[in-house]
């Protein structure tokens, strides 16, 4: 087992901060365009899902207030 530093010098017995670079490093793009994420999915999706939470919230403090 290696005797590893994290950031601050505070020993980390698992070397967990020198695996997580090296992850981060592995991870990292190596240039080039980034492929376009989709147009609106994911951002409707949320929009909808805030919209319904909000009915529900409101549909619940309604019945609770009636």
């Amino acid at each position: 087992m290696a005797n590893t530093q994290g950031p601050q010098g505070n020993y980390d017995p698992a070397g967990s901060t020198q695996m997580f670079r090296a992850f981060v490093d592995e991870a990292a793009p190596q240039g080039g365009p980034q492929p376009q994420a989709a147009s609106s999915g994911p951002r409707i999706g949320l929009i909808v899902g805030v919209v319904v939470a909000v009915v529900i919230v409101a549909a619940v403090a309604w019945l609770a207030l009636k």
